[in-house]
């Protein structure tokens, strides 16, 4: 019985190639995407770009693998009770070129940062910061014009690392070789550690491979990564969902936008009733029904249900109405404006072009939309890209959750699309009240009001997922999907 049992467990362990050696040699990580957006050194990130920022890159904070604010190079801090001050105390150490990590060089790298958002919209989020001041030693302090309760939070994305010149300042650096791409950890002094001789039997080194989904996916499958991060709704169709892979594959649980943002201000979607209408026609529950996908909740909603603080102030929109009757009423609403406006052939369809990339799961829920859109008189085209089309596919996880960040993806400062700057002003307005509950009230409005302007058509969370073999204990589901690499090197002692 007892070899019977050593029999299986040997065959099991060489099926899935994560047995035996999990401690042994490289941590091999894909992650999807091209080496030029993967490992840019511009402040526009995709999330596998920032997967590799944060490795290299330290700020004054970071995020942890269930993406909780931990120290970096900020050792400990400090909040005022008016919350219009955070004061830093820096660690004891060098920056890459073995200049001192003062006070001043701190706020400069900071300062810089903070000025390359501009225009983005982190930048929108950051706009609370007043002043960066360098204080006596290694203290920073960070002056706000209003309070913010997730500053820490937006200090710890990747985009706010403090970048020296003479190497990275992160725990880890980045080498190519004849063989591939490696992260490496920095000897313990270097990441602001006491010194420990034997510390590289605690970690390993990682070989990233930085490749299209359906490469990612076979080097899991052939043992070649042990991780595969980056995976959308536009890839999930390439993995196996079946019994083998529910100890593989890791959903996180998100909030975020999962929508349309109009585009275009001419031509059908110019007017909001019509806008209205598109929105009240699509049965979400049956777009994402396809993907089998537990959890996974549809929205009417700009800003995603459940966040802390959700006063409860808004529902779900049509959520009684047939979807019969809300096709019909959007059919007379775009019928009605063709009759006016439209000088082309009313017997048939309206055209509206859609901005969405090309992969697998896209294609088949533009297939679906364009279905739906089709009982309500309405074509759905590809657009080129962005800049021609009348709506565009928005998929973006929140930075922190607070409807601030949803509001701000459509200030009208960032040209994106259509926008309502009554919105930004309700937003600016709540941001000077210092009542959390009363502010609460007014995000709501300025969230009623966006819903109202029908610039933006909902339809859920962004979906987020990983492959990750069951020998790599530092990974967690989260709501930012952020998995960082540093933790998943290190080996439990």
């Amino acid at each position: 019985m007892i070899a019977r049992r050593l029999l299986c467990l040997v065959a099991l362990c060489t099926g899935l190639a994560a047995c035996g050696s999990s401690d042994e040699g490289a941590l091999g990580v894909a992650l999807i995407g091209n080496e030029d957006t993967v490992l840019t050194n511009g402040l526009r990130l995709s999330g596998p770009a920032q997967t590799v920022r944060a490795a290299t890159q330290s700020g004054l904070v970071t995020l942890d693998i269930q993406g909780e604010t931990v120290p970096a190079l900020a050792e400990r801090w400090i909040v005022t009770e008016d919350g219009l001050s955070f004061i830093f105390r820096l660690r004891e150490g060098t920056w890459p070129n073995g200049s001192e990590l003062t006070a001043a060089t701190a706020r400069d790298a900071l300062v810089q940062a903070i000025d390359g958002l501009q225009g983005t919209s982190l930048g929108q989020d950051l706009a609370p910061i007043e002043e960066v001041r360098a204080m006596a030693g290694r203290v920073i302090e960070l002056r706000l014009s209003t309070p913010e309760p997730y500053l820490l939070q937006l200090l710890a994305q990747p985009e706010l690392a403090l970048r020296q010149p003479g190497g990275e300042t992160g725990p880890m650096v980045l080498e190519r070789e004849d063989d591939g791409i490696f992260l490496r950890f920095k000897p313990p002094l270097e990441r602001g550690l006491p010194d420990d001789e034997e510390w590289q039997e605690g970690v390993r080194e990682i070989q990233l491979h930085i490749a299209p989904a359906a490469e990612s996916i076979a080097m899991f499958d052939d043992g070649v990564a042990e991780v595969v991060i980056g995976g959308t709704l536009g890839s999930f169709p390439l993995v196996e969902t079946g019994p083998l892979s529910s100890g593989t594959l890791r959903l996180d649980t998100t909030f975020g936008l999962f929508g349309l943002q109009v585009r275009s201000e001419e031509g059908l979607l110019s007017n909001s009733g019509v806008r209205e209408g598109v929105a009240m026609a699509i049965d979400r529950g049956a777009l994402m029904e396809r993907y089998n996908i537990s959890g996974w909740v549809p929205t009417t909603r700009p800003v995603s249900p459940g966040l802390p603080g959700d006063p409860g102030l808004l529902r779900e929109r049509w959520q009684d109405d047939p979807i019969e009757d809300l096709r019909a009423e959007a059919r007379a609403r775009i019928t009605a404006w063709r009759e006016q406006f439209d000088e082309g052939d009313l017997t048939q369809p309206a055209v509206v072009a859609i901005a969405l990339p090309e992969a697998p799961g896209w294609n088949l829920f533009y297939r679906d939309l364009s279905e739906q859109l089709a009982t309500i008189g309405l074509q759905l085209d590809r657009a080129e890209d962005a800049r021609t089309a009348d709506l565009v596919l928005v998929d973006r996880v929140a930075r922190y959750p607070s409807p601030r960040w949803f509001l701000n993806q459509f200030h009208c400062a960032l040209e994106r699309g259509l926008c309502a700057e009554d919105v930004d002003a309700l937003v600016q307005q709540a941001l000077g009240e210092t009542n959390p509950a009363l502010r609460a009230r007014m995000m709501a409005q300025a969230e009623a009001q966006l819903t109202l302007a029908n610039v933006y058509i909902p339809i859920g969370a962004p979906l987020r997922w990983s492959l990750v073999r069951g020998s790599v204990d530092a990974f967690v589901a989260n709501p930012y999907a952020f998995h960082p690499l540093p933790e998943m090197a290190q080996i439990p002692r």
